[in-house]
């Protein structure tokens, strides 16, 4: 999108010489009532002085993360966050994780993410992450399929875990191909979960046809290189190079940077010109390194106007059913990386806010579209009567719903 429809449709905000600003983006962490924590949310039930200290001293509302019409998945959801209204311009996962990865993508390239994934010997997808495989292991596997398969028409990337890329090049592809998430379609055979072509077109169809065929040779393949949980690589959420207006354009004069272990967050960072700081052991999962993100994020602001901070945890508990790591996950993020940060930045001009993704209930081990607590604090942020930080709260906050870019706009004034 140009700057002049920027400018038409009121996604530009001009400069004031305000405070700066921190986003905390605990990924998933919203949820549903559960019977096991007395009609409790996992929010509700662990005790998270540090954000319901945001929602105390400031408002609190919800937000639309995932508008109608485009899949419920984090890189829509953190756009959203952003102000980058992926419902105007969303291009797909695969090639913002090739951003992150530096993957150079040609006008023709369509990148794919491309998860190493477990399917059971009856033909049911049991796993999204095949077990959450290693580091090591996944990188391993990568590199055995592109000295595989990899030619002029295929490439495969290792990213983090089995957070994996594959690009095709050439125009005999398309991106126009309908997709199943994998970490939606747990318990359901893979027979029922294939690629479909999603127009008319010979591209499309193509792409499909060669995909189902490389997908079965890589099954094959896997099965005999002492894979483990990985028995199949899973493709989705292809597209082509993006092109996404400058957080400097949306926000003149600002300056952003991104605290994050997975591609998704710091392509989507990558994309939009903002300084990607990576963190020793962030790993995505429950293991990573929360302090060592605090201390980057009170370092970024001595240098930055905005940070945003994520932490993937809550998500990959929530896609497991794990309840109980999951509340294990909220106390860390609320004790090692709210707290801390909080209390470094408490006598700076900073308006500090707290919200998720989107939601990921335990039960169901998938997204929801539904609106996400949010709370927000600091100079000139009015205070309401809520006093925690909650999804049940959050719908009495004076923040009402927001959309597109209210967030941004309040924190960045």
């Amino acid at each position: 999108m140009n700057l002049e429809r920027l400018f038409e449709h009121g996604l530009i905000i001009e400069r004031e010489n305000m405070g700066k600003g921190v986003i905390f983006l605990p990924d998933g962490m919203a949820d549903l009532p559960l019977k096991e924590l007395e009609g409790k949310t996992p929010l509700e039930a662990v005790d998270t002085p540090a954000m319901d200290a945001i929602a105390a001293r400031g408002s609190s509302g919800t937000f639309l993360t995932l508008p109608e019409g485009l899949p419920t998945s984090s890189d829509v959801a953190n756009m959203s966050v952003l102000g980058l209204c992926p419902e105007d311009n969303y291009p797909g996962r695969g090639p913002i994780e090739a951003a992150s990865q530096n993957i150079i993508l040609k006008n023709d390239d369509i990148a794919w993410r491309c998860n190493l994934v477990t399917v059971s010997a009856e033909g049911i997808l049991t796993d999204y992450s095949a077990g959450q495989i290693s580091d090591a292991d996944s990188k391993r596997l990568m590199s055995l399929l592109q000295d595989e398969f990899g030619d002029e028409r295929i490439s495969f990337h290792h990213g983090v875990s089995y957070r994996n890329l594959l690009v095709l090049h050439g125009r005999e592809f398309s991106a126009r191909v309908d997709y199943h998430k994998p970490d939606s379609s747990h318990g359901i055979p893979i027979s029922k979960l294939g690629l479909t072509p999603a127009d008319d077109s010979a591209e499309a169809a193509h792409t499909v046809a060669f995909l189902n065929d490389l997908m079965k040779r890589a099954a094959d393949f896997l099965a005999a290189q002492s894979s483990g949980q990985a028995t199949h690589i899973w493709p989705w959420s292809p597209g082509q190079k993006p092109t996404l207006a400058l957080f400097s354009e949306l926000y003149p004069g600002r300056t952003g940077a991104v605290i994050s272990a997975v591609d998704v967050i710091k392509g989507i960072g990558k994309c939009i010109g903002m300084t990607i700081i990576d963190v020793p052991g962030a790993t995505g999962y429950i293991d990573t390194n929360y302090r060592g993100k605090a201390d980057a994020a009170i370092k970024a602001l001595e240098t930055h106007d905005f940070v945003y901070v994520h932490v993937e945890a809550m998500d990959e508990c929530s896609h497991a059913g794990d309840l109980k790591l999951k509340m294990q996950a909220i106390a860390d993020f609320d004790r090692l990386v709210v707290a801390p940060v909080l209390e470094a930045l408490k006598h700076e001009t900073v308006v500090f806010a707290v919200l998720p993704d989107h939601p990921a209930p335990v039960e169901l081990r998938q997204h929801t579209t539904v609106p996400v607590p949010v709370a927000v604090c600091g100079p000139g942020i009015p205070v309401d009567e809520v006093r925690c930080f909650s999804e049940t709260e959050a719908l009495r906050g004076g923040l009402g719903l927001m959309k597109r870019m209210e967030l941004m706009r309040m924190i960045l004034k």
